[in-house]
This record gives structure tokens, C-alpha cells and sequence, in this order.
């Protein structure tokens, strides 16, 4: 009878210990530890259970850091283990081995006789299940320890609510302020990579995780590593992704991705992982992480919006400017043009007439400028098209334009992993077709784009009359744009030319 009293006694006390801890992970270590005393038993486990009923998390007591690393994995939650998940109540066994449901111990597993089972209610569900082995003395567990660790559990089953609760809304305070911090970043106009790692930094901080990725698209069957933070986050900005499937990087162990979906659109994919060897993702951080990332995602396509409506505001303004140029400017200047022409022919002398001559074919090259002004101010090439396209097209408008014989030869692939850049891309093909329309004499002209190893390639030639480009270093305003614009984009112009031959201008940018 003293021994019955002394069990509820420690019950009472048990029930005060849980509840006294909002802590879960210290919680259901407490709740396991309690439990393998309560009844005597060696070895004690809680087994949770994820969204498929099968154990994703089991916390121990009696089973050394050696023997845990020795076993080959956590027990899924078949055998006996599985009869308590698909039959939640309490189960009592003299030999696990000889119960026709067993399948056996994982291997590394210490060998197990005696078993007690429990289900722990939490929340109006099963949150996992009490496992006991190896009663002291050999004996088997009898009913009063069932019935008393059914008393724990349902203790247990309040403190992991509470806990739950708890850590809810730490975690929602948490996620709060980093999506106030994203959001913050992106009002604020900050630079897109800045947003990202930004964002790759709360999402790890979120589930303590070693290591968390960004990676966006870069066409249907490839994902693109742009921003990392904490575990190898040096090296794995730049990695290419299958979109489909998984890949092992070393180092690299338990690891949960989720897309980054807004409006219907996949804006990419948000992963965090632990280290090889590291303990898998809770439930709840998964969880947690699937939730930054809905409203991360929200947040990206409100910043891709604006910058769309920015640049189309952008586009409206230079089709309003370039408007007025060609219907006010270039109309007054060809006036003036036809004007001087009829005075010529009414010249006196011949000094005069060819003065007048001189000054039409002045302005002849003013307006040819002002058209290039014109072509160069009217972006909206890209505004439905993707750069392979745009570039297609800003060589044909070249053609139609000069009379120079013009290709393109672009590698779709390259093109669209420079989507991000194309705007760029597109001003720098434009830069280097106007020297050739001004400065070349070409008769034919050759636009490409591809890849060279890890970076990508826009090369344009002509067969024109050719420079020295020492003689012509820092003197030319469109080779400095051209430099200038590659610099800014982190890559390198190159020009090569002889007087003569013709010229190349090769600019690489990395990928």
C-alpha cells in the first residue's frame, strides 16, 4: 500500500514538474525520464508522430549516445510500435520478440524482452506514444504500471499543449519580425541579393538550422543557388539545381524545401538543413518554415510588381521623350534641312552654295543621332518578350535601320539565365550596334550569345573598316559605356580590332 501512495505521490509531483517547464523539447525529455522511473523500466521512449502517422522524432532515456549512433535509423512505426499508432491504447507485452506483430528491432538497436505502450493525447489528438522495455528484475510490467503511466501521459499531454502553445507564439512573434524585416528591405528599395540573403538568414534563425538556401529558377528544369546563409554559404551561391528531385551535397544532412508560391507562381524555393549527422527538423519548425515562406513569397511578388510598375512608368516616360524627338525635333531639323537645300540652289557663288551643302550634311548627321537617341530610348523591346527574343529583334530593327546584313546566333539557354540581367544585356548589344552603325562601314554584322564555362558570353563583329584600339583607349564614349556597363555587371569588355579587318567586342558576364 506505502509503495501505491509513493507512486501517486510522484505522479502528483510529475504533473507539477511538466507543467512547471514550457520548454518542449526539455518537456518531453522530462516526460520520458519520468515515465522509465515511474515504473522501473530501463529503457524509455516517446515516439512522435508526424502528419502520416509515422515516428518522426523519438526522444530516449537509457540508450547511450553510442548505442544511438549505432542504430541505423529511429524506428518508423511498424510492428509493435505500429499497433499502438494504428490502435491507440495501451499495450502490455512479456516478450516483444514473441508477439507475431513484431518485425524486429532496427539494427544497432539494444536487445528489448518487456514492453509497456501508452498514446499521449494532446490537442485532441494522438501526439505520440510512451514506449517502456526491460522492467527491473526481469519482471513483466503489470497493470499497475499501466495505470500509472496512462495518469502520466495524460499529465504529459497537458504539459506538451501548454508547450505547444508556448512556442506557437514565440514562433509567431519570431516570424513576425522577420517578415517585418524583409518587408522593410524591400520598401526601402534594397538591393534583390540583399533581400534574399536576408531572408535566408531569419528562415535558419527560425529553426536554429545549420544551413538555409535560396534558390530561384532559371528555366523550367533548373534551380539556381542565389543566396545562403551559415553552413557552406560561401560556396553553394551559383550552384545549379535539378527543379525536380533532390540532390546530395556533402556535408549536407536532414533537410526539408519548400516552394516559394505567390499569385500562382512558383517565385522560387526555400530550404534549411542540419548538418550531416544532425538531427532531423521537428514537425513544428517544418512547419514554421512553410509558413515564412508563404509570406516571404508574398512579400518578393509585391517587390517584382513594383519594380514592374516602376519600370513601366520608366518605359512610358522614354516612349513620351523619344515621341517628342522624333515628331517635334527631328521634323523642325529636317525642315531646316529642306530649307537650306532650296537656299543652295539659289547660292550665288559657289563658297556659298557648298557652305550650305555643308551644313545639310551636318544636319543629316544630327538627325541619324537623334534617331540612334530615339532606338536606344525605347526599351520596350523587352516589355513581352524573353531576351532571346528581344535580342532577335534589336538585331532585325539594326538591319532595317543601317542596311547592314545582321544575324543573331543566341543560345536560349544562356539567355535565360541572364534573365534577371536582360535589360542590361540588351543595352550593351545596343551600345556596341551603334559603333558599328556610326563608326564601322560594315557590310554584315553578327550578334551571339552563349556560355563559356561559368560565364556567359555577348560577342559582337562586324567586317568594317577596324581601328587600333590602343590609339582609341579612353577616347571613344561608347567603348567607355561598354566597359563601364560590363564593370557594372561584374564582368569585362574586351575589343578587338585592326584597321581594315574589322572589329570584335566580347563581353563576358558571369552566370
Amino acid at each position: 500500500m506505502a509503495g501505491i501512495h509513493d507512486r501517486y505521490e510522484r505522479l502528483l509531483e510529475a504533473g507539477l514538474a511538466l507543467a512547471a517547464d514550457l520548454s518542449l523539447p526539455a518537456t518531453l525529455q522530462r516526460i520520458v525520464e519520468l515515465a522509465a522511473g515511474l515504473a522501473g523500466a530501463r529503457y524509455g521512449a516517446l515516439g512522435v508522430l508526424g502528419r502520416d502517422g509515422v515516428i518522426t522524432e523519438l526522444i530516449t532515456s537509457g540508450i547511450s549516445d553510442r548505442e544511438r549512433a549505432a542504430m541505423a535509423h529511429i524506428p518508423h512505426g511498424r510492428g509493435i510500435l505500429g499497433v499502438l499508432i494504428d490502435d491507440a491504447r495501451p499495450l502490455r507485452l512479456h516478450d516483444i520478440a514473441e508477439d507475431p506483430r513484431s518485425v524486429g528491432l532496427p539494427p544497432g538497436h539494444p536487445p528489448m524482452r518487456s514492453f509497456l505502450g501508452v498514446p499521449v493525447m494532446a490537442r485532441g489528438r494522438v501526439y505520440g506514444n510512451l514506449y517502456l522495455a526491460e522492467k527491473e528484475g526481469g519482471q513483466d510490467f503489470d497493470a499497475d504500471d499501466e495505470r500509472a503511466l496512462a495518469l502520466l501521459a495524460g499529465h504529459a499531454g497537458a504539459a506538451i499543449e501548454a508547450a505547444q502553445l508556448y512556442e506557437e507564439v514565440e514562433d509567431r512573434a519570431q516570424r513576425l519580425e522577420a517578415i517585418r524585416a524583409v518587408t522593410t528591405a524591400i520598401l526601402a528599395g534594397t538591393d534583390t541579393g540583399e533581400v534574399l540573403r536576408l531572408i535566408v538568414g531569419h528562415a535558419r534563425a527560425l529553426v536554429g538550422a545549420d544551413l538555409a538556401t535560396l534558390a530561384l529558377p532559371v528555366d523550367d528544369e533548373h534551380l539556381a543557388v542565389e543566396a545562403a546563409d551559415g553552413l557552406l554559404a560561401e560556396e553553394l551561391p551559383g550552384t545549379v539545381l535539378p527543379a525536380d528531385g533532390s540532390v546530395a551535397v556533402e556535408g549536407i544532412g536532414p533537410a526539408v524545401s519548400v516552394p516559394l508560391a505567390a499569385g500562382g507562381r512558383i517565385l522560387g524555393t526555400l530550404a534549411v538543413a542540419n548538418a550531416a549527422g544532425g538531427a532531423r527538423l521537428r514537425e513544428h519548425e517544418v512547419q514554421l518554415v512553410e509558413a515564412f515562406a508563404e509570406q516571404a513569397a508574398v512579400a518578393l511578388e509585391h517587390a517584382r510588381l513594383q519594380g514592374q510598375l516602376q519600370r513601366l512608368a520608366v518605359l512610358e516616360d522614354r516612349e513620351r521623350i523619344a515621341k517628342e524627338l522624333h515628331d517635334g525635333a527631328i521634323q523642325a531639323l529636317f525642315a531646316v534641312g529642306m530649307g537650306l537645300q532650296g537656299s543652295a540652289l539659289l547660292a550665288g557663288s559657289e563658297e556659298l552654295r557648298g557652305r550650305i551643302e555643308n551644313a545639310v550634311e551636318e544636319l543629316d548627321r544630327v538627325i541619324r543621332d537623334l534617331r540612334n537617341y530615339i532606338f536606344g530610348l525605347r526599351p520596350g523591346i523587352l516589355a513581352d518578350r524573353q531576351l532571346d527574343q528581344a535580342l532577335q529583334g534589336l538585331v532585325e530593327e539594326f538591319q532595317r535601320r543601317t542596311g547592314v546584313l545582321a544575324v543573331a546566333e543566341v543560345d536560349p539557354q544562356t539567355a535565360a539565365e541572364l534573365a534577371g540581367r536582360a535589360a542590361d544585356v540588351v543595352q550593351l548589344a545596343r551600345e556596341a550596334l551603334s559603333n558599328v552603325s556610326r563608326h564601322a562601314q560594315a557590310t554584315t554584322c553578327r550578334v551571339s550569345l552563349y556560355r563559356d564555362g561559368d560565364a556567359a558570353v555577348l560577342e559582337v563583329d562586324d567586317d568594317g573598316r577596324g581601328f587600333d584600339p590602343a590609339r582609341a583607349t579612353g577616347a571613344g564614349q561608347g567603348l567607355r559605356n561598354l566597359r563601364e556597363r560590363a564593370t557594372d555587371l561584374g564582368g569585362r569588355a574586351e575589343i578587338a580590332s585592326t584597321p581594315g579587318q574589322g572589329t570584335r567586342v566580347q563581353v563576358t558576364i558571369p552566370r
